[in-house]
């Protein structure tokens, strides 16, 4: 029997403020440019939270069953592991998003039909990033999946929900939360090059190598930080209080620029994911209170 605790784990909790953090920015964009809808935020957080907890089992079953975890030294993986069976984890994958595609109904239905097909490719796009026979997460497309998906879609769409309109407010602030979000991808991928090498995942890290991978993770703290300029310059200038952000992505800069490798990337993870929700919060927030 899996116990509760290990399922929790194999949620991969370290990741879920990529979650959070592009509905906390669509929510404050739409408070600026009309009134938040807060049961519909709240909705859209259902979506968002279901569908990482999906594509984080969805990655455990289909790296657990081709072998990729035998090695693994990052976070406990549940098939890779032996600590669930892959049907069990497989399952797990498919209830989340489920619930994912409940409430993306709900907003559906009460916003637009055709967000149906957007929430339907989301779901796909979750699957095969390491799912299926050619899954373009081993392709190094991993990260464009995440900053269209975790970033574009996520606040854009957050925010459309709530307002019924596209606003540029909401594009600058994807590229931020897309950016970070990448980043967190990018870290885990620069620790597990070793293995993802001898597994033949070849991931953007493993494609760029080490050195590359490293200036790539500085390269996109820096965008999300020019995406403060952006929102600010599109809202209010009280959003440049986004730039804060920077004071938690720091030690994860030091690390991943110090060097480190394997185990000793394991936290920038969680530093890299406080980051991004730092970012939204204080990015959003003057949104809101203006």
């Amino acid at each position: 029997m899996t116990a509760p605790a290990q399922w929790l784990a194999g949620a991969r909790p370290r990741t879920l403020p990529a979650a959070v953090a592009p509905v906390l920015a669509g929510t404050g964009v739409a408070a600026y440019v009309d009134q938040p809808v807060w049961w519909k935020a709240l909705l859209a957080l259902v979506v968002s939270l279901a569908l990482q907890v999906g594509v984080n089992y969805a990655n455990d079953y289909s790296d657990g069953v081709r072998g990729t975890d035998d090695d693994r030294v990052g976070p406990m993986r549940l098939v890779g592991s032996g600590a669930a069976t892959a049907p069990a984890v497989k399952r797990a994958a498919f209830a989340a998003f489920a619930v994912a595609a409940a409430a993306g109904l709900v907003l559906a239905a009460t916003t637009a039909w055709w967000l149906v097909a957007v929430g339907a490719v989301s779901v796909l796009a979750a699957w095969f990033y390491t799912g299926g026979d050619r899954p373009y997460g081993y392709l190094g497309l991993g990260e464009v999946m995440v900053f269209v998906f975790f970033g574009l879609v996520a606040v854009v769409g957050t925010t459309y929900v709530q307002t019924e309109t596209f606003e540029p407010a909401a594009l600058a602030a994807s590229v931020g939360i897309g950016a970070l979000a990448c980043a967190i991808l990018v870290v885990n991928n620069l620790r597990d090059i070793p293995t993802d090498t001898l597994a033949g995942k070849r991931t953007l890290a493993v494609l760029l190598g080490d050195p590359r991978t490293r200036t790539l993770y500085a390269a996109l703290v820096a965008v999300a930080a020019l995406a403060v300029v952006g929102v600010a310059a599109l809202t209010t200038w009280w959003a440049l209080l986004g730039l804060g952000f920077l004071v938690a992505a720091l030690p994860g800069l030091r690390v991943v620029g110090g060097g480190a490798t394997g185990p000793g990337l394991v936290p920038v993870l969680q530093a890299t994911g406080s980051a991004e929700l730092v970012w939204s919060v204080l990015v959003a927030a003057p949104l809101l209170l203006r």
